[in-house]
């Protein structure tokens, strides 16, 4: 006489297989992510350079990629009042700097929407935008 094993018949929670499976895809997908993006939405950019701060203005400012854009083609000595049309109030000011002689240079930070580990530093002389540098983390 010939025996023949069967497998055991399934339990009520047979469809466990297919749910572990479902989940292993979705851990893989969720690994393919971006983890900077994800570290960006879960850390609030305006503590990325905060010691460099002399004031903070508004704990909300962050640039846009279309203001920056917008920012980037204002001619140097340009009026402050320009370059505040484009962008609100900062971040914070940054201590003063004398970058010519004689000239006490004002700069405000804004970090960037978009990438919330750099900022766009303004440099302003008298009242005049005097350039722009980007800080990184």
């Amino acid at each position: 006489m010939v025996s023949v094993r069967h497998p055991a018949p399934s339990a009520p929670g047979a469809p466990v297989k297919p749910l572990l499976a479902g989940g292993l895809i979705f851990a893989v997908l969720g690994l393919m992510f971006d983890f900077q993006g994800m570290r960006s939405l879960m850390t609030p950019a305006q503590k990325v350079h905060a010691g460099e701060c002399e004031a903070i203005v508004q704990t909300e400012a962050q640039l846009s990629r279309e203001q920056l854009a917008q920012l980037l083609i204002i001619p140097e000595r340009d009026t402050k009042e320009r370059v505040r049309q484009i962008v609100s109030e900062p971040y914070c000011r940054l201590p003063e700097l004398n970058v010519r002689s004689g000239v006490v240079a004002e700069r405000e930070a804004y970090p960037l929407a978009f990438d919330p580990s750099t900022q766009l530093v303004i440099l302003y002389e008298n009242n005049e935008y005097a350039g722009y540098r980007f800080s990184f983390e």
